[in-house]
């Protein structure tokens, strides 16, 4: 496995579980997203693996494992991990081109390298042309590329990515997940997908989390048998899409629930992302 989850368990001090009894394996190459409601623990447990929880203000039980070792017993480097956040979180005084190499430039990688990588995944994530633009020059879509191949361009053995369309419009998330499926399928990396939309969960990846209301567990794990390569675009009208989305909101719908004396709400089928 590239990542394992063995019975992790979050508290914050104060005594608020996150998360509990959590476990999950994700193999190498393989593009898993987790769904569930706000507040479930989904980004907390992101936060875990890449071990940037507060000591001070969270205690961590259970086994988080990298390529079978354990992660709290690793540096930053030997993890090899990317993340990919929700904003984009640019260098605001930097070009694109420079914005892409901060990583390898962090490590000590030459110049020269520096531009080579960084012009060849600018190409191949449709943004040549706009290497010298800075970031408030270009959409918002494009600064999301960006921030993608600024993590592929250290070559991270895993990627993190914590709603990273969920700031976009509906045009521009769906043109992401297509060159996000693309780019995978290009450069095969272990991929961690957190969102609150179904139908993204769906088109992307191999197999799909659903996590309870906190404190969050997991309820249950769905296979996609849909075939590669996926358009984003396409697949939502596919009779299997529509099966599968049925399913998984079933398993997911209680989640979103409020709870209410005596049970919980009533709440109808979905109108859009979850």
């Amino acid at each position: 496995m590239s990542v394992s989850l063995e019975r992790v368990g979050i508290r914050y001090r104060g005594g608020v579980d996150a998360v509990r009894d959590v476990s999950l394996a994700v193999a190498k190459g393989e593009f898993v997203a987790v769904l569930g409601p706000s507040g479930c623990g989904k980004s907390t447990i992101l936060n875990a693996i890449a071990g940037l929880l507060d000591p001070e203000a969270t205690e961590l039980s259970g086994r988080i494992l990298i390529d079978g070792a354990e992660a709290r017993t690793r540096s930053r480097r030997e993890l090899n991990l990317g993340y990919v956040f929700q904003r984009d979180a640019l260098l605001p005084w930097q070009t694109i081109e420079q914005n892409v190499q901060v990583g390898l430039a962090i490590r000590g990688v030459h110049e020269r390298e520096r531009a080579l990588r960084s012009r060849e995944l600018l190409v191949m994530a449709g943004l040549a042309g706009f290497e010298r633009y800075y970031p408030h020059q270009v959409s918002g879509g494009m600064r999301q590329r960006a921030a993608l191949v600024r993590t592929l361009a250290y070559d991270p053995d895993v990627i993190l990515m914590d709603e990273p369309f969920g700031a976009l419009d509906a045009q521009n998330r769906m043109l992401l997940q297509s060159e996000l499926l693309r780019i995978w399928e290009l450069t095969p990396r272990t991929i961690l997908f957190v969102t609150h939309d179904l139908a993204e969960a769906i088109v992307l990846a191999q197999r799909v989390v659903v996590m309870s209301r906190r404190p969050g567990t997991v309820k249950a794990v769905y296979d996609i048998a849909l075939p590669y390569p996926r358009d984003a675009f396409a697949l939502r009208g596919a009779s299997e899409f529509v099966e599968l989305e049925a399913t998984i909101w079933n398993a997911l719908r209680d989640e979103f629930r409020a709870p209410v004396e005596g049970g919980v709400a009533p709440l109808g089928p979905p109108a859009g992302p979850v």
